[in-house]
């Protein structure tokens, strides 16, 4: 790891040796904390709602650790932004910093804004060989409480359930949690008008049913443990009436690299499926799709509150708590068998059921639709500016853009 005394310092806002420099120096700043490409994805969502905003600075910084994710700080200074040198960032005093991570965050002089990076957070069993639910009450404590100091400055909650738990588990932090709704799925169902659009992104300009494979990270994964399952997708449902989308966790992609994903999968890329970039095109997929195949991961839970009807992958069933969403999901949808055809599940699988997903999306968001309007109440409330003029913000996402899958591939002669 790079010597920190020995890098330079960047002129950037909040650097006092810059502040001569700046065109506009007296703005508020704040810090993005971006430890891996997952909780940047959720952090993108939540930077909207500082735009137009010209009396606030947003800056970027990757946590430099002994255990770092590879392609962090290029998925970064692919925003565009300021990226400021970790060591920079902890020797800057910031107005705020926002966080989709526990990591490092003690280490900030800012108060710090702390929000969930997917749904399925808690839904799995910890540790796995017990079979029981992990008692989450003192490793929360470890993340929120550092030398007897409640380090957050806020906690996001998607549900009053969960912030309930917290305040429970954390009582000194009790007065820390927000319950703000989920801004991933406020986004999702802004985007449903543009659907068509989707769909042509995917290549899709007829009646074929788009097929969405999600698949989360770890071993007992749907990718983990399913070595031959796209392809057999992707080879056992006609081109003529399906297209097979597959979207993978970007821990995968970090862990193994872009061109290992697209050579693990080369058969299936070859019989036609649709790889998605990790950065964005999974919630555009959703919407566009019209079965879901997935395991316990948020991508999974997120297409099931739409109301796609859902295979689920039997072995990560394993690994969800009854008492999450991911739980609730496992009670009312099929899994995968591997012994039948996969047209045959897919028409068994049934048609949308509003119903099951309207459950939930109740289990995922205590305040659908209103994410924005309270997290930007709370980040000017910590800012200490009053909110603008302008309307909150509510996009819909992306058009997805496919993985290339031709790097792995030899020419022919």
């Amino acid at each position: 790891m790079t010597d920190s005394m020995s890098t330079p310092w960047l002129r950037t806002p909040g650097n006092a040796a810059a502040r001569r420099w700046l065109t506009r120096p007296d703005c508020r700043t704040v810090l993005v904390v971006v430890p891996h490409m997952t909780a940047g994805t959720r952090l993108a969502d939540v930077l909207p709602l500082l735009e137009a905003d010209h009396r606030v600075q947003v800056l970027f910084t990757v946590p430099t650790t002994a255990d770092m994710w590879p392609g962090v700080e290029d998925y970064v200074r692919s925003w565009d932004g300021v990226l400021v040198p970790w060591n920079q960032a902890l020797r800057t005093r910031f107005d705020l910093a926002l966080a989709a991570s526990y990591q490092e965050i003690d280490k900030i002089d800012a108060p710090v804004l702390v929000l969930p990076h997917g749904v399925a957070e808690r839904s799995r069993i910890s540790p796995r060989d017990s079979g029981q639910a992990e008692d989450t009450s003192s490793r929360m404590r470890d993340l929120v409480v550092r030398d007897g100091r409640v380090v957050p400055a806020g906690v996001v909650f998607a549900r009053e359930e969960d912030a309930r738990r917290f305040r429970a588990d954390c009582p000194e932090a009790a007065s820390r949690a927000l319950v703000a709704g989920d801004l991933c799925l406020d986004r999702i169902r802004a985007s449903l008008p543009y659907r068509d659009q989707y769909r042509r992104a995917l290549g899709v300009n007829d009646d074929r049913r788009i097929v969405l494979v999600s698949s989360t990270w770890s071993r007992w994964s749907l990718f983990g443990t399913e070595e031959g399952l796209l392809t057999e997708l992707v080879r056992q449902l006609p081109a003529d009436e399906y297209r097979v989308v597959a979207a993978l966790h970007p821990l995968i992609w970090a862990a193994h690299g872009a061109w290992q994903i697209r050579a693990w999968l080369a058969a299936a890329l070859d019989e036609g499926l649709v790889l998605l970039r990790p950065e964005e095109g999974w919630r555009a997929g959703l919407v566009a799709a019209d079965h879901l195949v997935g395991d316990h991961g948020s991508v999974t839970l997120y297409g099931a509150a739409l109301g796609l009807p859902a295979l689920l992958h039997p072995a990560a069933g394993q690994d969800v708590r009854p008492d999450s969403p991911a739980g609730h999901l496992w009670r009312v949808a099929r899994t995968i068998d591997p012994d039948r055809p996969f047209p045959a599940q897919l028409r068994a699988s049934g048609s949308a059921s509003p119903s099951h997903g309207t459950a939930l999306a109740q289990r995922i968001s205590s305040a659908h639709g209103r994410a924005g309007v309270r997290l930007r109440r709370e980040m000017y409330r910590l800012l200490g500016l009053s909110e603008p003029a302008r309307g909150v913000p509510l996009s819909p996402v992306p058009l997805p853009v496919p993985a290339t899958g031709e790097a792995h591939r030899r020419v022919e002669p």
